[in-house]
């Protein structure tokens, strides 16, 4: 079975590199906003060992083919936040798009929105994925109001779905974008991109 990589992907405001160790300064700089971490599965790494945690974590499911981790810089602001596929599933041609975080001045930005279009066009255009899916808090309004916005369905909420943040339970609402939704996807986030 194929071993999907990722290469870096362009846009006009912003470049999703693959995550490397040389990353660790501007990401740990970006990762300094407590609202940044309220929503995502871990603690907020508070010192440097342990951020150097989180980035050797992140590296390793790279190296075992596991996830793709990538830095989200900004053209404009650079390092502002990190991004995911995970659940690689070739065999299924289907991936999630995951434990998106950025720093709070880049959100309303368009970041996110053209960060979401270039992962998506990898995955559909380059990968041929049949399925793309991305989940988040149940009670993360801010995340389902994105997701929603991006254009995604919504296909309900996994009770007691995970234990996050050293033992807190959390349900997680699910959505996805199909194949054959794609060309309507990708036309409403251009759309959008345009008029921003």
């Amino acid at each position: 079975m194929e071993r999907w990589t990722c290469p870096t992907l362009e846009g006009r405001i912003v470049r999703l590199e693959p995550l490397g160790p040389e990353h660790e300064e501007p990401l740990w700089h970006a990762s300094r906003d407590a609202r940044t971490w309220r929503w995502l599965p871990i603690v907020e790494p508070r010192t440097r060992e342990e951020w150097r945690r989180w980035l050797e974590d992140a590296l390793a499911a790279a190296e075992r083919g596991v996830e793709i981790p990538l830095v989200t810089i900004s053209h404009e602001a650079g390092v502002v936040g990190s991004t995911r596929f995970l659940a690689l599933r070739p065999e299924h041609r289907s991936v999630e798009i995951g434990w998106t975080w950025l720093h709070p001045s880049a959100w309303g930005t368009g970041v996110n929105v053209e960060a979401k279009l270039l992962q998506l066009r990898h995955a559909f255009e380059t990968w041929g994925c049949r399925r793309v899916e991305l989940k988040t808090d149940a009670l993360n309004e801010r995340a389902k109001g994105a997701l929603e916005a991006l254009g995604t369905t919504f296909e309900g909420i996994h009770r007691k779905h995970m234990l996050v943040r050293d033992g807190e339970s959390r349900d997680s609402a699910w959505y996805s974008v199909l194949d054959d939704e794609w060309p309507a996807v990708r036309t409403r986030l251009e759309a959008r991109l345009a008029g921003s």
